[in-house]
């Protein structure tokens, strides 16, 4: 098999082959072929989660139904967010909230836990209301909500099957803005963390942590209703940040042409809650990422941790991101059981340096109960990973019933100890 890598370019993918099936009975048959088998979405992990020494299975070239309803929509695995968005759009409907890249694939991004912004949004997962995927015997599973085992069935990893649709809860369709804030300080915003995340619907606080009194920029998306209120002025004020006096990205310097517009224009959900357009290359392309989420009353003290390393961590950041995320009630979600703060780091491309510096980042954290995005980069494994999820051994159990034969399981899975 020729080079296939990820989209950052950091991973080579090691499997035997590639397998892109165009249709279900096609996707059968892949599957009933036996062997290691993984699914490959949209190729927006920075780890080797999708990886197997089998058979990747790509769906890009199966059928993209969306299938919109009064409440919902059934979506093809292989569905990018950012397709998705438009088509509800048109039909007056709304997710409640989108990660920062439209770029991702629904199913991948569920998969792995992935989440937008807001105190009152949990992640992506919980809009799932089914999952519908085919086992390695080629049989079709459906897993709903109300169902025993469902949770355990949105953030799954890959290790259950290939998923093939999902049906997802939709809302009326509503209008944003969103306001860049510069230079607030860090005193200000530990003293006042709860009501600066609470300055909009989704909030975002970005530190390059060069800066040891100050942090770079507060980003702030607001729903526009009938009941909307103005921004907390004197909150800002108190916090020493000041509007910015032009388009930003959330990196220092960097060419704003691929963020979505700011400033108080209002604009559609889908291109305000995402940080980026869908034409442009999201972030720098050339990155590592990693991400680590804590309880929310730990949210404080997570980022002093954060900061006290801050000179170990600057020479290999582009940018850390800190936003909060609602509970959820997945069995394997980053957010689950409880409501969180997410601490997000986007790195230079030097794997063997950002490892290094993750395990001094992570020992500053675990005391706090930091959980890892399931699809970036860390480096604790086995029980310091399984401890952190009281349902782990139920979704292994699940597993097990799904993939009694192992095809499935990676060295992703077997490191984290499924």
């Amino acid at each position: 098999m020729k080079a296939e890598r990820n989209w950052a370019a950091n991973l080579r993918y090691g499997a035997e082959r590639i397998a892109r099936p165009r249709t279900p009975d096609e996707l059968r048959q892949t599957l009933m072929a036996g062997g290691p088998v993984r699914a490959l979405g949209s190729r927006h992990s920075f780890n080797d989660i999708a990886d197997t020494t089998g058979t990747l299975i790509s769906l890009a070239d199966m059928p993209r139904d969306i299938d919109v309803s009064a409440e919902t929509v059934r979506v093809s695995a292989g569905v990018r967010y950012g397709d998705l968005a438009p088509v509800l759009e048109q039909h007056g409907r709304a997710l409640a909230n989108l990660a920062s890249l439209p770029h991702i694939s629904v199913a991948g991004a569920v998969a792995t836990g992935t989440h937008g912004s807001g105190d009152r949004v949990p992640s992506l997962a919980a809009a799932v209301r089914s999952v519908t995927l085919l086992t390695a015997s080629g049989d079709e599973v459906t897993l709903s909500r109300g169902d025993v085992d469902f949770g355990g069935a949105s953030v799954n990893l890959g290790s259950l099957g290939v998923v093939t649709a999902l049906e997802l809860d939709t809302e009326p369709t509503y209008r944003m803005t969103q306001e860049v804030f510069d230079g607030p300080r860090w005193d200000a915003i530990l003293a006042e963390l709860d009501a600066v995340t609470a300055l909009g619907d989704s909030v975002s606080i970005f530190t390059a942590w060069r800066d040891d009194e100050s942090a770079d920029a507060i980003w702030v998306k607001r729903r526009i209703s009938s009941t909307s209120v103005g921004i907390d002025e004197a909150l800002l004020t108190g916090l020493g940040a000041r509007p910015a006096d032009g388009p930003r990205h959330p990196i220092t310097g960097v060419d704003p042409a691929a963020c979505n517009p700011q400033g108080g224009e209002a604009g559609a959900w889908f291109e305000r809650l995402p940080h980026f357009r869908m034409e442009h290359t999201p972030s720098v392309g050339a990155e590592l990422q990693s991400e680590f989420l804590v309880a929310r009353e730990h949210g404080a003290a997570a980022i002093a941790a954060v900061r006290s390393i801050a000179s170990t961590i600057a020479p290999l950041l582009h940018v850390c991101e800190i936003r909060t995320v609602a509970a959820d009630d997945t069995w394997l979600g980053p957010s689950s059981g409880r409501d969180s703060v997410a601490l997000h780091f986007t790195w230079h491309p030097d794997e063997p340096g950002v490892r290094a510096v993750l395990a001094e980042l992570e020992r500053a954290l675990a005391p706090l109960g930091a959980r890892p995005h399931w699809g970036k980069v860390f480096v604790r494994a086995g029980r310091e990973i399984r401890d952190l999820y009281p349902r782990f051994d139920d979704f292994r159990a699940l597993r097990d019933r799904l993939d009694p034969d192992g095809r499935f399981r990676n060295a992703f899975s077997r490191r984290i100890g499924l």
